[in-house]
């Protein structure tokens, strides 16, 4: 599979949008797109069976850790994984779904190990390809989207090893920026040919560089340089970036379209992750998503006072961080005052439910066929202003994260259990709610617990 010399780019995802022979006008035609997490780069909260079966003590917790405790036996677990975890069906189901793009995640071990990496190198770039292949097959367009490159961006589990960010800081910095531009120099060469053209879309060049750490000026220096590469290596769709967590009005003037033209800034978008977001009520966070990420989306397509060209690359209808696992194996949550990390300036140990009081997380990590009636409103109102927002104000729109999970207590963080659940719209294009002035419940009256 991807060694044919023809193919057949006449699907499409459905009647809004056009077939793979014609261009995606994304001016005009907002993305609704869905990412494969946890598939090709392990997340402890997607896929908790790979991380449960041990003790903490034996420290375990991303697949670094995993795959240096499995040795030998990491191929042939990697690789079960990778044929099951993902098939052709998810692609069928996902058109059906009313999407109409998917953001595939890969780490740079798709490519090559580093010296003493225990990682199961290459294995799943065939999976990488075999995937691009079926989105083909449904009409669905692809954002290539390197996840993991050398040496860290973020430091969290879901780039392959936590703790420490190393790429472009410190004094292997430079080494592993440099290393990754040698990777794209390959892989915008592999997805500028022929056969990938109005297939593979959207090109990530390094997922959520935590900017919050790094060094500002290094990164947009080396993001110039990879734009320049790719371009160079002849791949002609869009060329994307992530915000690094600096917030919109912040890219204004950054990387101008004459000079940066098909860029594109990609933002991601949660409410989980903050204590004081966590702490509105349910109104509340309807309200935020419809008018804050509104105006966010206002800022950041305006070249005048943000980038310009935006989508939202991830998001969660989740409204607590309680799922196991979601803030690293062994972490607490915000939700019950739990969070006791290493840095003392991230800690939360005071609850941050609404009210501060009761604050449980069991209500969230129930099955969602005990799911109150008032809570599968909500969540499914939380989901369809988030859509609304992110396709405002000409907004590019969105993918969410992520397409499946293992376990029913993570519904909220699965587009394909949402909708088994009914706290999705059955079609991404057939909502119900557009952020109406007015239409926001009072869920307290509908005997909703802000606590719930």
């Amino acid at each position: 599979m991807g060694l044919n010399s023809t193919w057949d780019n006449s699907a499409r995802a459905n009647v809004n949008v056009p077939p793979l022979t014609e261009a995606f006008n994304y001016t005009e035609t907002p993305m609704r797109g869905v990412n494969l997490g946890g598939w090709l780069i392990l997340e402890p909260f997607i896929t908790p069976s790979f991380f449960e079966i041990y003790n903490l003590s034996q420290g375990i917790v991303d697949e670094y850790t995993l795959s240096a405790h499995l040795g030998d036996n990491a191929k042939d677990t990697f690789e079960k994984h990778y044929m099951s975890f993902i098939t052709e069906q998810t692609f069928s189901d996902i058109r059906d779904a009313g999407l109409d793009h998917v953001r595939i995640p890969y780490p740079y071990w798709a490519i090559e190990n580093l010296e003493g990496d225990p990682y199961v190198e290459k294995v799943s770039w065939r999976y990488l390809l075999r995937a691009i292949e079926w989105a083909r097959k449904y009409g669905l367009r692809v954002n290539v989207d390197l996840h993991s490159v050398p040496g860290n961006a973020n430091g969290w589990n879901h780039s392959g090893h936590q703790g420490q960010v190393l790429w472009l800081n410190g004094t292997m910095g430079e080494y592993y920026g440099n290393l990754t531009l040698g990777y794209h120099e390959r892989l915008a060469a592999f997805f500028a040919q022929e056969r990938y053209k109005n297939l593979v879309t959207l090109y990530g060049l390094v997922n959520e560089p935590n900017m919050m750490v790094l060094d500002s000026v290094t990164v947009i220096n080396w993001t110039s340089n990879a734009y320049d590469i790719v371009r160079e290596k002849g791949y002609e769709g869009y060329i994307v970036f992530g915000d690094g967590f600096r917030g919109a009005a912040s890219w204004a003037g950054v990387f101008n379209q004459s000079r940066y033209p098909g860029m594109v800034l990609d933002m991601h978008q949660y409410m989980i992750f903050n204590q004081d977001l966590i702490a509105q009520s349910h109104s509340a966070k309807i309200n935020f998503a419809c008018q804050s990420w509104v105006n966010d989306m206002q800022i950041s397509t305006n070249p005048v006072t943000g980038h310009g060209p935006t989508i939202v690359g991830e998001w969660s209808q989740a409204d607590t961080d309680c799922l196991r696992y979601l803030n690293n194996v062994g972490v607490g949550t915000r939700w019950e005052g739990t969070f006791n990390v290493s840095d003392p300036s991230a800690q939360v140990l005071t609850p941050s439910c609404p009210g501060g009081t009761n604050c449980s997380c069991d209500l969230a990590n129930a099955t969602p066929e005990n799911y109150d009636d008032a809570y599968k409103e909500f969540l499914l109102m939380s989901a369809e202003s988030q859509m609304t927002a992110f396709e405002s104000n000409g907004g590019w729109g969105f993918m969410y994260w992520t397409w499946k999970t293992e376990t029913a207590e993570a519904t909220q963080w699965s587009y394909e259990r949402g909708m088994s659940a009914g706290i999705m719209p059955q079609l991404a294009y057939n909502r119900t709610y557009n952020c109406t002035i007015g239409a926001t419940p009072d869920f307290v009256a509908l005997g909703l617990m802000e606590t719930y």
